[in-house]
């Protein structure tokens, strides 16, 4: 015999029941059918790509349902591929300055403070700011999904967190954004859905790979790299080459 507590109208009320095991739950942070809201290490700190198409919801969540992995195999598949065309002609000033808070058409331009910034509150937790400002952040700490692991960040040591392009410029550059206008080149280089803070190390070891060469090492969140890097692609009218698509697809089990 056991005792569960049933939830009814902010009361509990005790019904003894027979079960093989003794199940204790309170009433909170329960979800339809019982299970617990949330799980994981990015639970409650990170929104699943799939449901957040505009980058405006904080962190990268992983993706780990078959019904979530096929609807990201769809987004992929529709995505068309061609090869990288030259780099010549690529500068980082073609896309505009780092990091401008003019980029007409994209979310939080023009709040008064640069895209930097917005990404740093957009993505941190216990959020500090420079004293008299509501926009430059001196503190914060991080959860990396790329790694997978927390980072104590400040200021003095700006670097250890870097603000990573999920398209990389000069990738786009090669797949068509050579021929853009420069409104269209700074909305790609500003847009909070083609831009994660994460490890400084490990945006460097990036660089500008495409998914075929460069995975994030935290395996868990490799699929909804994938997402995001296809919602980039299919926004911008961008394609991506056979093999990156085909890796993409893999992450995700296809």
């Amino acid at each position: 015999m056991s005792h569960r507590p049933l939830c009814t109208g902010g009361k509990r009320v005790v019904l003894t029941v027979t079960v093989a095991v003794t199940l204790v739950a309170g009433c909170d942070g329960l979800e339809p059918g019982g299970s617990s809201a949330g799980s994981g290490p990015d639970a409650g700190r990170a929104a699943s790509p799939l449901t957040n198409p505009d980058g405006t919801k904080p962190g990268l969540g992983a993706l780990a349902s078959e019904a979530d992995k096929a609807n990201a195999r769809k987004l992929v598949d529709k995505l068309t591929v061609k090869g990288r065309g030259s780099k010549t002609g690529y500068e980082r000033d073609k896309f505009g300055y780092a990091w401008m808070d003019t980029a007409d058409g994209v979310p939080l331009a023009r709040n008064g403070c640069d895209t930097r910034n917005d990404l740093l509150k957009l993505h941190g937790q216990d959020v500090e700011f420079r004293k008299g400002s509501d926009c430059v952040v001196v503190s914060m700490d991080l959860y990396d999904p790329y790694t997978g692991k927390d980072i104590a960040w400040k200021k003095a040591k700006a670097t250890k967190v870097q603000i990573d392009h999920v398209v990389p410029l000069s990738y786009a550059w090669q797949m068509g954004a050579s021929r853009w206008s420069k409104k269209k080149r700074q909305q790609l280089a500003n847009d909070v859905l083609n831009l994660l803070p994460v490890s400084g190390s490990t945006n460097s070891a990036k660089r500008d790979s495409g998914p075929a060469s460069w995975l994030p090492p935290n395996k868990s969140i490799r699929c909804s790299y994938a997402v995001r890097f296809a919602q980039v692609a299919e926004k911008y009218g961008l394609p991506v080459t056979a093999p990156d698509k085909r890796m993409m697809l893999k992450q995700c089990g296809g």
